[in-house]
């Protein structure tokens, strides 16, 4: 409901279009899930609308979450008889170790090791990779 009251349904739409805003309703969803670092917000059946506004579009989830803690376990179980797939390896990310190969100048291992010593930041790693190179080391 907007200030100034009595606004209908038609209006509405009419006054988004005037403001460049798109609704778009997103049918069928089954779930959402929203990760944090430690916690895992889970909306089962939400409604879920994409709001477009100058070509950026924001997705509202509206429902009651489950919230739970996050596990190093897959959220959902197998079916009998299914192949899980192996564990992600351990680490930074693969594009995180590109960026940092690619703007520090640097081999692999010394992007994974840059990376790690500042807990995943890739800036962080390339100031430092950088620094480092700048004051003669390897």
């Amino acid at each position: 409901m907007l200030p100034g009251g009595g606004h209908n349904e038609r209006q509405m739409q009419q006054m988004m279009r005037r403001l460049g805003m798109k609704t778009e309703n997103v049918d069928g969803v089954e779930e959402v899930i929203v990760r944090t670092r430690d916690k895992e917000h889970v909306f089962q059946a939400p409604e879920v609308t994409i709001l477009t506004v100058q070509g950026v579009r924001t997705y509202q989830v509206v429902g009651q979450p489950v919230i739970r803690a996050r596990t190093s376990a897959p959220a959902v179980a197998a079916s009998p008889g299914a192949v899980m797939a192996p564990p992600a390896p351990a680490g930074p990310p693969e594009e995180d170790i590109q960026l940092v190969m690619e703007q520090a100048g640097v081999e692999r291992e010394d992007a994974v090791a840059a990376l790690e010593k500042v807990n995943g930041e890739p800036a962080e790693a390339i100031l430092r990779l950088l620094s480092r190179r700048d004051a003669g080391g390897r």
